[in-house]
């Protein structure tokens, strides 16, 4: 079982940076793929990034390539999404998930066994 808890969501103004970090519980965090999506109101939940358990290998959506930075800390048993040059399309209540099937990364949320509450990203324009 894994709990992960995210932090760092706010409101920024366009152009801005922000840092999310989801702290995960449990002893084997460094077996899992890790990866951020996203849930805009009124919109299917979107995958943003992924990162595999060695962290050796990133993935983004189009979306956010050259603008947002996944990277993990197994020491920390912590995943990261830097985010910067936010647009307001990027507002979204933000999640981080977990795969111990797909511990070489995914983009589709079925893949992903546990998820966070989430974190709201607000940018203002």
């Amino acid at each position: 079982q894994v709990q992960l808890v995210e932090s760092g969501g706010g409101l920024v103004q366009a152009g801005g940076s922000l840092r999310l970090s989801c702290a995960a519980s449990g002893r084997t965090f460094s077996s899992y793929a890790m990866g951020w999506f996203r849930q805009a109101p009124g919109k299917e939940r979107e995958f943003v990034a992924a990162i595999i358990w060695s962290g050796d290998n990133t993935y983004y959506a189009d979306s956010v390539k050259g603008r947002l930075t996944i990277s993990r800390d197994n020491a920390k048993n912590t995943v990261y999404l830097q985010m910067n040059s936010l647009k307001p399309e990027d507002t979204a209540v933000y999640y981080c998930a977990a795969s111990q099937r797909y511990s070489g990364g995914s983009s589709y949320r079925g893949n992903y066994d546990y998820w966070g509450q989430g974190t709201q990203v607000t940018v203002s324009s």
